[in-house]
């Protein structure tokens, strides 16, 4: 495999996609009262939702290292293909600097540094409200 920083932000973003959504969906069903699945994709997508996303890059902003400054950065300026019809285009870069950082994280082996980040923007998020 080639060195994380020779890969792209956009391929950090597209694995932290994933590893956001299985730790919310995980904790979700920790701590849901439900097994319908139905249910648990619409309160999922409260977590996963760009806006979401951006509000806890802007909530963590001072908790962040230089070197996941400079992730954040490159992820939210990185070129994207098709921007969501439901999102603007400042909220979805921001969101995809998120999952840019949370790939590079678990990339360069600093997996406990992504679930401490992960679990304080869900904490955010469940306490603040998504709306």
């Amino acid at each position: 495999m080639r060195k994380v920083q020779e890969l792209s932000p956009a391929t950090w973003a597209y694995l932290g996609d994933a590893l956001y959504e299985l730790y919310i969906r995980e904790n979700l069903i920790r701590e849901f009262s439900t097994s319908n699945t139905g249910q648990l994709h619409q309160e999922a997508i409260k977590y996963v939702r760009a806006e979401a996303q951006a509000r806890i890059v802007r909530f963590l902003a001072a908790q962040f290292t230089e070197e996941e400054q400079e992730v954040i950065r490159k992820g939210r300026n990185q070129k994207s293909g098709q921007i969501p019809h439901h999102t603007d285009a400042v909220t979805y870069r921001y969101s995809t600097a998120w999952e840019s950082l949370l790939g590079y994280l678990y990339l360069t082996g600093r997996a406990e540094r992504m679930k401490e980040l992960m679990a304080a923007g869900f904490n955010y998020l469940k306490t603040a409200g998504q709306e």
